[in-house]
């Protein structure tokens, strides 16, 4: 599954709420969870450590969080400039968490686009803005599966079109470093047919997954590398259910 959280908010009454979070987690029962817009020791949502919520919430024994930026995306934030994740500091990034056992780790860093890019915010004092864009952050973990090593990995891509393009084409050839078979989870902030074209990968789920009350558009995606001989098994269901929280829906696959 891959879920942008929103840092956590629901959009019904703009909080963050711990209970509500880990909820919304259990009733996805899902095995393998790529998080994105998530928060560490962030005041808007209670200085929590979110991913940790989740994977409790999992009962996962694997989960880590990178950090893209250090600060809060919108007001002041600087990047990072080693793997230390900001500790200590309030922290806004991704998470990757797995029930099965996790051989190793590896994060792989994105640079931001170099200019402001327009982007539509919805709702009172909304509309199109000019947003600088953020560093961006892969974090990827081969994990011991019942059908043998899966390299997984967790993303959420630049806002800014071409510059995401970009950046999904260096995922691709840094995951292609990392053992067969590969998917790759995240908001790519890419259309469906556009990610799989650029990366040549197959979705294993084409539904629309924003906004979250009527989904009419793809932003988030499960991936997975038709190189490298060793085939994943196969799809036997997909969905985006509606939660409490985020304005979008995550996307679920079921393997067999």
């Amino acid at each position: 599954m891959t879920f942008n959280l929103l840092h956590g908010r629901s959009p019904h009454d703009g909080l963050v709420d711990e209970t509500r979070l880990a909820a919304a987690v259990t009733a996805l029962d899902a095995d393998v969870l790529a998080l994105q817009e998530v928060d560490r020791d962030q005041s808007r949502s209670g200085h929590l450590d979110l991913t940790a919520i989740a994977a409790q919430a999992m009962d996962a024994p694997a989960h880590r969080f990178a950090a893209a930026v250090v600060g809060t995306p919108g007001e002041r934030f600087r990047p990072l400039t080693h793997d230390d994740d900001g500790h200590g500091e309030p922290c806004y990034g991704i998470g990757l968490i797995s029930r099965y056992p996790a051989r190793f780790w590896r994060v792989t860093r994105l640079t931001a686009a170099p200019v402001r890019s327009p982007v539509y915010v919805p709702g009172r004092g909304g509309g199109l803005i000019l947003l600088r864009d953020e560093p961006r952050v892969v974090l990827a973990a081969v994990l011991e599966t019942p059908s043998g090593p899966l390299t997984a990995a967790a993303t959420h891509l630049s806002f800014v079109p071409g510059w995401n393009i970009r950046q999904l084409r260096q995922v691709v050839a840094a995951l292609r470093t990392l053992p067969a078979p590969r998917i790759l989870l995240g908001d790519l902030n890419i259309p469906a047919g556009l990610a799989t074209l650029v990366s040549r990968w197959r979705s294993l789920g084409r539904q629309p997954t924003y906004p979250a009350g009527q989904p009419r558009v793809q932003l988030d995606h499960i991936l997975s590398d038709p190189q490298g001989g060793h085939p994943l098994p196969g799809v036997t269901a997909v969905s985006t259910p509606a939660t409490t929280i985020s304005d979008h829906r995550p996307l679920v696959v079921d393997l067999a």
